[in-house]
């Protein structure tokens, strides 16, 4: 068993289509009509058949307050791992990107956390 499809709730999809893949630089595997939004995924560019983010609309009820709890509480709504976290957040801070949390080292783990523009925060990590 593995992790095919995992997802992150926005508040935008094109927003949120625009910033994981032209800041971030995921790239865009599935677009297809859902009634007024997208099934929409994006991949990483170094395993375009590996697990793909949904990037999933948060009209449910439910979803806004848990969005924002989390968000209060500076709890990242998923994890993307990177090669080189301070490099990685001097080139999103160069971007734009707000970040929450800047480089931190915890052991043999470095973590960063930024807000994607669209509701949640989301971590980068690597782990030496």
């Amino acid at each position: 068993m593995r992790i095919h499809l995992t997802s992150v709730f926005v508040d935008d999809q094109e927003k949120a289509l625009r910033f994981y893949t032209d800041t971030l630089g995921f790239v865009k595997k599935t677009e297809v009509p859902v009634g007024a939004d997208r099934w929409l995924t994006v991949v990483s560019p170094e395993d375009p058949d590996g697990t793909e983010l949904l990037l999933e609309p948060d009209g449910h009820p439910a979803v806004k307050p848990y969005k924002t709890a989390l968000v209060r509480d500076g709890i990242p709504a998923a994890s993307f791992a990177v090669e080189d976290v301070p490099a990685e957040f001097e080139r999103l801070r160069a971007l734009g990107v707000r970040f929450t949390q800047e480089p931190q080292e915890m052991g043999p783990v470095t973590v960063a956390v930024l807000d994607d523009t669209c509701g949640n925060l989301i971590q980068i990590t690597h782990h030496a």
